[in-house]
């Protein structure tokens, strides 16, 4: 499976440009400076927020986002912000590598809540954020900022470091080199802390996550495999901290991780030999 290596916007933008820098742009470039200022902490933004975060003139933006709003691509809420719309999360679906992913998993996902009474997550990788895009809550799981189509940074979460520890050694050094964001004071920030907490995911074959990202929850994760046995996805469980042992929920884990992986005709989980 494929994924975007799309760098995502971590710091604040910079002031609007000057008209002449504008001018620069193409027509595409500004409706995409537009859409891309959401993100899950910015989920719902006056327009100068996002003339501002867009690096766009007030009256261009004013103008951008009335066409995005007439055709779906933004929403106004009822105190004048605007928020991504519900035409674009239609377009993401139909995306065809991770509409197979989600068709294939949905089903083992289902089961694996009703086990494990717990929030479930599907994630894959993009560029070095790691993205869900399947996402099922439970009654009794812990409180979690966790949503459909959120994205993080792939060291705070138990899914993103599943990905992270087995990607290719450039991506990785990409993220081990650059700003490691904090959360909360448990987050792995340091570089050769993390390091160790990679090589470890990599011997153990999963990774488990303590309130790295919010206080009581406890994520952990295992890697999805496809086609070449190469890992594609990684699915998670998110617990309230102090309920059950984390590694209580890895049979269940593993054995739905093995029948996606099945699914999507993995090597390993089909009994074939390796490719």
């Amino acid at each position: 499976m494929t994924i975007t290596d799309t760098i995502p916007d971590a710091f604040p933008r910079s002031p609007a440009p000057s008209a002449r820098a504008e001018t620069r742009l193409t027509a595409a470039q500004r409706v995409l400076a537009v859409l891309e200022v959401f993100d899950h902490e910015h989920l719902l933004l006056t327009l100068s927020e996002i003339s501002r975060r867009a690096g766009l003139s007030l009256s261009t933006t004013h103008r951008l986002v009335g066409e995005l709003r007439e055709w779906g691509a933004l929403e106004r809420a009822d105190d004048g912000r605007y928020a991504i719309g519900m035409r674009v999360l239609e377009l993401g679906a139909l995306e065809p590598q991770g509409l197979r992913l989600r068709n294939v998993a949905l089903p083992f996902l289902g089961d694996l809540h009703a086990a494990v009474a717990a929030d479930v997550t599907l994630s894959v990788r993009d560029g070095t954020d790691v993205v869900y895009v399947e996402f099922l809550r439970s009654r009794h799981g812990a409180p979690v900022l966790t949503r459909l189509g959120g994205r993080w940074p792939l060291h705070a979460t138990a899914t993103g470091q599943v990905l992270l520890a087995t990607a290719r050694p450039e991506l990785q050094e990409r993220v081990l080199t650059g700003p490691l964001k904090r959360f909360t004071s448990k987050t792995v920030v340091d570089t050769a802390e993390l390091r160790r907490t990679l090589a470890e995911v990599r011997r153990v074959g999963y990774a488990v996550v303590d309130e790295s990202i919010t206080a009581g929850a406890v994520a952990v994760a295992v890697p999805v495999r496809g086609p070449a046995d190469r890992i594609v996805a990684s699915v998670g469980v998110t617990i309230r901290r102090g309920s059950c042992p984390p590694e209580s929920a890895l049979p269940a884990l593993a054995t739905t991780a093995r029948a996606i992986s099945r699914g999507l005709g993995a090597p390993s989980a089909t009994g074939r030999a390796q490719v």
